[in-house]
């Protein structure tokens, strides 16, 4: 039952040849998501006038779609825990769940005849592909398979053949070879019973979002290349200056299925996403560029101007469905859904948490405004720790004795690509602020040994690269690495330093022991493994992973910087490696509450099933 799976259940979980907790006590892991605060469906007339909600925005609602009778509106929502397909009269009604189940589920279509229900899923591998159900017998049965993952499935009208985009066949590929993942996708069709595959446009580029004209013989999609794919994610609407990422630009475009002639529909700048065929041949997509997002016509009519995000239209053309982000101040602690029945998940509304070696107290990265803040293991309780003013606070690590909180402080990531930046340290109740580093590198991500004696940190820049161990002491530093490695992370045994090094075009996990032998491959890839954190006996690493590839096309993304990354754990010698998230998000940057913390929070009152602000 899917029960068991759901994160605010307390239950004895022992696990032979794999054991992680003792009875009754499930680990906790609280992490960052890079995703809306709030996704609400709505529908409106035609042209976008007269908005109202089809439900009640509380959560996370997307991805709707009418049925062909206009009937039913299928949609994702993560009411449940874990994303699930539901359907829905127009009024509101009958609101009914179709799928159940702890992987991911999404981009619902219904059949023409709305007896079967086309959808990506992660079920059966973790890999994105289409699967269909029937929803009489709620049978399901896997539709693609392979390498790669498979998105946005659409049904011909007659109900012979479902379009559908695919990353198979292509390599991963980076953004200016450095961390970004970049996407290439084509168009496939294939009957519902799995013959006749058959790729609709070439490989090598990027085209998207399927759908078919009334009389089946053509289908309209987006058109853009890899090279946008990041930039389009990042450098049209979110702030981010185009000096770092450039610009990027698609257009609409139909293809004939007999002759595969194409015809642009569209000219000029900016992102045109999720197209539709509308009555009078007139063609409905969504436009995205630095100023505005809402909705366009081939045609050119006017139209209101609303900040949406993948539209479908009712079969007359008089109605729409939509989603849009809700802005809300998120808690700073929420739970949330575990794929593995021995954790518990928590949301954190900062980046880079980490808990005080008591597992009283979380101290955070904040980036609106540039910070520090702290709060109680709890949720409540928070207050600002060190305001960073310009610059960016990061990767916070508790001392062992719990009286200081050592952090980089400058700029990083995109930023901080050759700009200065040092190793601080501030006491636990915000005095005695100083500087550990000095110099012209970009010094950061510290963490300490068990022994509060040495911090490990990164260093890139004039002075070169790699991993660098402090003495407190006497502010001696020994270089322990010289190759492109970040996020290290002391063990707390003392005998490993966990780090993610680039080699190879690849980001992968290792371990060193902090004299400098011993270097050792943890995992081995496709796309990231980074942000590994230890476990507080030291025996496990949570980290990040990308190595289940896209589960949606990269352009829909409404938030950066990256649509994918799912938590992992893994035994220190990188076997036993088992998921702990499923979802289209980026979940990243871990912290492991330390035992004697856990058992008191879960023995005492659940006030953790309480979202706190």
């Amino acid at each position: 039952m899917r029960i068991v799976r759901l994160v605010l259940i307390s239950a004895a979980c022992i696990v032979i040849g794999n054991y992680l907790a003792v009875a009754g006590e499930l680990n906790r892991v609280i992490h960052a998501r890079l995703a809306p605060p709030r996704i609400g469906l709505f529908l409106a007339n035609a042209d976008g006038s007269n908005e109202r909600p089809l439900l009640p925005a509380d959560g996370l609602d997307y991805n709707a779609s009418f049925s062909a009778d206009g009937k039913w509106i299928t949609f994702t929502s993560e009411r449940g825990g874990s994303a699930d397909i539901y359907r829905v009269h127009p009024d509101g009604s009958g609101l009914e769940r179709l799928t159940d189940s702890p992987s991911y589920d999404d981009q619902a279509r219904l059949s023409p005849d709305g007896r079967t229900m086309a959808f990506v899923s992660t079920r059966d591998g973790g890999t994105a592909n289409v699967w269909l159900l029937e929803i009489s017998s709620h049978r399901y049965r896997k539709l693609t398979s392979g390498p790669g993952g498979n998105f946005r499935p659409s049904w011909s009208p007659d109900g012979k053949w479902i379009a559908f985009t695919s990353d198979r066949d292509t390599k991963v590929a980076r953004w200016d070879g450095g961390w970004e993942l970049v996407q290439s996708i084509a168009i496939y069709i294939v009957h519902p019973d799995g013959s006749g595959l058959r790729r609709i446009t070439e490989l090598g580029g990027f085209a998207g979002s399927p759908e078919w004209s009334s009389d089946g013989k053509s289908i309209l999609y987006y058109e853009s290349s890899p090279k946008d794919v990041y930039p389009g994610r990042l450098s049209t609407i979110t702030g981010v200056p185009e000096t770092q990422t450039g610009t990027a630009t698609s257009q609409i475009v139909s293809v004939d299925l007999n002759t595969g002639v194409k015809k642009q529909l569209t000219t000029g700048g900016g992102l045109k996403l999720s197209p539709h065929y509308l009555q009078g041949e007139d063609v409905g997509y969504v436009v995205k560029t630095k100023t505005e997002l809402g909705l366009a016509f081939v045609s050119g009519r006017k139209v209101e101007m609303l900040p949406l995000r993948q539209p479908s239209w009712s079969p007359d053309g008089k109605m729409m469905v939509y989603q849009k982000t809700i802005k809300i101040q998120p808690p700073f602690l929420k739970p949330s859904f575990s794929f593995d029945p021995e954790f518990e998940m928590f949301l954190t509304a900062g980046v880079f948490p980490a808990y005080s070696p008591s597992g009283e107290h979380v101290v955070m990265s904040t980036f609106n405004p540039f910070g520090l803040k702290m709060m109680d293991a709890d949720g409540s309780h928070s207050r600002a720790l060190f305001d960073a003013q310009e610059k960016m606070a990061i990767f916070p690590s508790w001392s062992p004795d719990g009286k200081s909180v050592a952090f980089g402080l400058g700029p990083y990531f995109q930023a901080g690509w050759g700009n200065v930046a040092q190793i601080a340290s501030i006491q636990a109740d915000g005095s005695n602020f100083r500087l550990l580093t000095n110099g012209e590198t970009n010094s950061g991500f510290p963490s300490w040994s068990p022994d509060g004696k040495r911090l490990v940190y990164r260093v890139s820049g004039s002075d070169g690269r790699g991993l660098r161990i402090l003495s407190i002491e006497d502010g001696k530093i020994t270089t322990l690495t010289t190759e492109y490695d970040n996020f290290p992370g002391w063990s707390p045994r003392g005998d490993r330093i966990a780090f993610t090094r680039s080699e190879e075009g690849r980001f992968e996990i290792y371990t060193i022991r902090p004299d400098g032998s011993e270097v050792r491959r943890l995992t081995n890839t496709d796309g990231n493994d980074a942000h590994s954190v230890w476990s507080p006996d030291g025996k496990w690493l949570v980290f990040s992973s990308s190595r289940q590839g896209w589960k949606d096309e990269a352009l829909l993304n409404e938030i950066g910087p990256q649509p994918y990354g799912e938590l992992f754990a893994m035994h220190e010698d990188g076997t036993g490696a088992r998921q702990l998230t499923d979802n289209q998000w980026e979940d990243a940057t871990p912290a492991w509450m330390p035992s004697r913390a856990l058992k008191a929070s879960q023995n005492g009152p659940r006030s953790s099933a309480a979202v706190i602000h």
